[in-house]
């Protein structure tokens, strides 16, 4: 008998097949015994370089041939032990590139690993979320609008359920999913409409499924080689890195072989200046630059992972330092995500709720008396929707699961409420507010019979229910009061059903109004008894002639550590902007409490937005700080808007209807909680707790990391200035080798490796978010640190010699006293490097900064200092490098001439008060208007 097609089955024969019932899931045994046969539900990953090959690596770069040439000659030239040495050398520089790139590696797989994707499965009867590669073949899964569907399913249910399958189909219209069996052999992929595909994504409605593929064997899998090859792209810091890189090695070629041919003309030998100028090549190019970028970058996600936001692609590192305008979405993020219903508006009546939370706790009251519910018919209708149009529930958690998650929960200690919520906030309000008065879903579940839902989407704004009750019908409506008042004819006033007059109207469009202004986020209630015979099958038919009950008006309290985060971006020149689908009163309220809208800002809604030109809204842009009632479309053109007047913008939301406008941001940002994974994919940024504070903690995070790189970019070149200027001064002037070429290579290894490593660590200056953001395009060499390089190396430069020659001095035409110059020189030199870098630290000098602050970078000089007085003091390493022990006098030279490039330098920006300047973009808040609505 020929084999059937997967989309040729039905949702009873599937379960037959692979043994499991819809009700239960799997059990855990028979899902370890299914791993074993099918495997893990991932796509097969391309090959990872072996660690030995990494480290082989490190020796590719052209300098490093260079190196090991020169080690080859010098051994053929019978030079055994400098040839034994630079080899040593060579390979130290190998470990320590191959440590950086290694670390580098394995802090991103970490990375990668704390995003993986999770899906809802159903086992041994309980919903769970695990992670998507534990899934397989006869799993059921519940996915909802805004999922991404985790392995190839065969739909079992369906509620209006769409899934967008561009990635597979190309086709950019969302496709309506059923659980029908198709008969025909030979259908295109496109048309399996009842089957789901992994990667593809919910747009609308929620299904659940059977799994019927994993891994490699989903139809994504046969696309999984173009995935694999798919080379990762380098940030733009980087290739600017790069290309510094390039002509640092031409510049530094250039100077070596003027450095070189001087030598030659003054006297000394072609070999050794042929050495030398190989060594002072080497220690000229800071070829670790590419490997500590990666390590500042790599370690800079690390930190932001403790903070609450989670990198998804590194070049968003870079560009969050550049962030001028946060576009935040307000419920979850500005404010706690804990809806509770404080007030009611039915018949003209405003009635008062208490408790908080979802604790099903609390009385609802007209002027400070009880209401009585079974005499009250409009309350009670109103209740009942409430209850019915939901798919919230609250349950009491057990004790000992609450302590449990209490010590993996950082706020729990602010919520001791052991009643949680499973679903939409807004709805979890709703739920409770009836439950606080006995009517409670299971509760009504014996009298309406939930038999069909229309699901909330952000065009609409209204969700509906079918149920069936005493052999009819009815359809509970709820949604946003300004949409939903359309399409009511009738109110219910007194128990009865009138038309809706105008008077009635104005009614409630002004209590609407007057909640709104209280901060309080309103929902409108309707219903309507369907006729026998109606058709059900399409929402709009179902949504009209709806008979409006009332108000609820609920608030979500804002988060406390949120106003003081909006402060801090609004001293580092970031403008806060509030986008949300509330009411304009409403939000203007939340976002003055918070301080988002300044003097002369603005609000402005969707509908003003839909009748402005795309010119027309880059002219009111900048003064706006408040969007309310926007649709996906109203996003995108804000984004864009703000991107044509200069602004780098961050974007936050966490529904499916925020996903274009997160892609199109700068740095798109999408909630870890709330968020769908339609979101998720489109974001550079997750923020595991859903919270503004993280966005601006990510931003300092982002900005500290450019500071750094600037810093060891600083520190790498100004020292390898001085060392190329300390040997070409000498052969202008003359004079003898101050340094020997294995005294410049181990130079080169111990200043340049960790206290640089130790700088891409350091902590943010006390000011780093007092300053206006950085242009995005601004050189590497900007804020004056080109001339610091070159002032600090010339310093240094000069300095060294200085020690040399007045060394030398005493007694010139000596060897020994050569042999103690050199040693001199060799001091001066790594000194002067070591108090350098501590002068990196800050962008005005070594003074304003407390030196032992980064503890690396003081364990880093110590370790650098001991390894110096190793090669001056045992004995068995002089001949090595060529030292001698030096005297107390000698000693007071060299540490005179190593401080003065950075103390004189740092005397003198003190007193001339330098101050770091930012060039960023013009100031974003304007104080010389009232005006808060457009």
């Amino acid at each position: 008998m020929e084999q059937k097609q997967w989309h040729q089955y039905s949702g009873d024969e599937l379960l037959m097949k692979f043994n499991v019932t819809a009700e239960d899931g799997l059990k855990e045994e028979e899902v370890e015994q299914r791993r074993q046969q099918y495997g893990w539900n991932e796509l097969t990953e391309a090959k990872r370089i072996s660690p030995f090959i990494l480290f082989l690596n490190q020796f590719k770069d052209f300098m490093m041939l260079v190196l090991m040439g020169a080690t080859l000659i010098s051994g053929i030239l019978g030079e055994y032990l400098d040839a034994i040495t630079i080899i040593a050398i060579v390979v130290l520089n190998g470990v320590l590139g191959f440590i950086q790139e290694f670390r580098a590696e394995r802090s991103l797989r970490a990375l990668k690993q704390l995003s993986a994707p999770h899906a809802n499965v159903l086992r041994q009867g309980e919903v769970r979320n695990v992670f998507v590669k534990e899934l397989v073949p006869g799993d059921i899964v519940l996915v909802e609008s805004g999922d991404r569907i985790p392995a190839d399913v065969h739909w079992l249910k369906t509620n209006s359920l769409d899934a967008e399958e561009s990635a597979l189909t190309g086709e950019s219209h969302p496709v309506g999913k059923h659980s029908k069996a198709l008969y025909e052999k030979e259908v295109a992929l496109g048309d399996q409409k009842n089957l789901g595909f992994m990667g593809t994504m919910i747009t609308r409605g929620s299904g659940v499924g059977i799994v019927i593929r994993t891994g490699m064997d989903t139809e994504m899998g046969k696309i999984a080689d173009l995935i694999q090859n798919t080379e990762e792209q380098q940030t733009p810091l980087q290739l600017r890195l790069e290309q510094l890189g390039k002509i640092l090695i031409y510049l530094s070629l250039a100077l070596t072989v003027l450095v070189v041919l001087v030598g030659i003309l003054h006297g000394q030998p072609a070999s050794a200046m042929f050495f030398m100028g190989v060594s002072l090549a080497v220690a000229a190019i800071p070829e670790g630059l590419p490997a500590i970028v990666t390590i500042a970058l790599a370690l800079g996600v690390q930190r932001m992972i403790k903070r609450k936001a989670i990198v998804r692609k590194l070049p968003s590192v870079e560009t969050l330092g550049c962030a001028s305008v946060i576009c935040s979405d307000k419920t979850g993020t500005l404010t706690q995500n804990k809806m509770t219903v404080t007030k009611i508006w039915v018949e003209n009546r405003v009635l008062a709720v208490s408790g908080e939370g979802y604790e099903p706790v609390g009385n609802i009251t007209e002027k400070g008396k009880a209401v009585d519910l079974k005499s009250d018919q409009s309350l009670r209708r109103f209740l009942q929707i409430s209850s019915l149009c939901s798919n919230a529930v609250i349950y009491k958690e057990d004790d000992n699961d609450t302590r449990s998650k209490r010590k993996a929960k950082e706020d729990e200690a602010e919520d001791s409420s052991v009643w949680k919520l499973k679903g939409d906030p807004t709805e979890g309000a709703l739920v409770t507010l009836a439950s606080k008065m006995g009517l409670s879903p299971s509760s009504l579940s014996s009298v309406y019979e939930r038999e069909q839902e229309f699901p909330f989407d952000s065009k609409r704004k209204r969700m509906s229910v079918i149920a069936s009750h005493q052999g009819g019908k009815i359809a509970f409506v709820k949604g946003a009061p300004d949409l939903l008042l359309e399409q009511c004819s009738y109110i219910l006033w007194e128990g009865k059903v009138v038309p809706f007059t105008g008077v009635f109207r104005g009614k409630v469009q002004a209590a609407n109004e007057e909640m709104a202004r209280n901060a309080l986020r309103v929902l409108g209630m309707a219903y309507r008894e369907l006729k026998p015979h109606e058709d059900c099958s399409n929402e709009d038919n179902v949504e009209s002639q709806l008979i409006f009950v009332g108000l609820a008006g609920m608030i979500d309290p804002p988060r406390r550590e949120a106003r003081d985060a909006i402060a801090v971006c609004r001293r580092a020149g970031i403008k806060t902007v509030m986008i949300t689908g509330d009411h304009g009163l409403t939000a203007e309220a939340i976002a003055t409490d918070l301080g988002i809208i300044q003097q002369g800002g603005k609000s402005m809604s969707g509908h003003q937005i839909s009748a402005l030109s795309d010119n027309e809204l880059d002219r009111q842009v900048d003064n706006i700080y408040v969007y309310s009632r926007v649709s996906p479309e109203h996003k995108l053109r804000i984004v864009k808007s703000l991107q044509r007047q200069g602004h780098i913008v961050a974007m936050t939301g966490d529904g499916v209807n925020d996903a274009p406008a997160i892609k199109a941001a700068d740095i798109g940002i999408s909630m870890g909680i709330t968020g769908t994974d339609v979101a998720k994919e489109a974001s550079s940024l997750v923020l595991s707790d859903d919270n503004f504070t993280s966005i601006v903690a990510a931003i300092e995070e982002g900005r500290n990391i450019y500071e750094n790189i600037r810093k060891f970019i600083r520190y790498l070149l100004a020292s390898n200035v001085g060392e190329i200027l300390t040997m070409l001064f000498a052969m202008l002037a003359g004079l003898p080798l101050p340094l020997l070429p294995i005294q410049i290579l181990w130079v080169n290894l111990v200043t340049d490796g960790l206290p640089a490593m130790a700088l891409g660590v350091d902590q943010p200056e006390k000011d780093l978010m007092e300053h206006k953001p950085r242009p995005a395009k601004e050189n590497i060499f900007a804020r004056r640190m080109g001339w610091k390089i070159i002032s600090r190396g010339f310093l240094i430069g000069i300095c060294t010699l200085g020690a040399f020659w007045i060394t030398l001095q005493v007694n010139p035409n000596d060897a020994t006293q050569l042999a103690t110059a050199q040693s001199v020189a060799f001091c001066t030199l790594v000194m002067a490097q070591l108090i350098h870098v501590f002068d990196c630290r800050s962008s005005r000098s070594i003074f304003h900064r407390n030196i032992l602050q980064n503890k690396y970078l003081v364990v880093a000089v110590l370790s650098s200092v001991l390894l110096l007085l190793g090669v001056m003091y045992i004995e068995a390493l002089q001949p090595i490098f060529k030292t001698v022990p030096l005297g107390p006098r000698e000693w007071a030279i060299t540490l005179v001439a190593a401080g003065i490039p950075t103390f004189l330098l740092g005397a003198g920006s003190v007193w001339s008060g330098n101050r770091r300047n930012y060039n960023g973009p013009r100031p974003l808040v304007r104080a010389n208007s009232t005006n808060i609505r457009a």
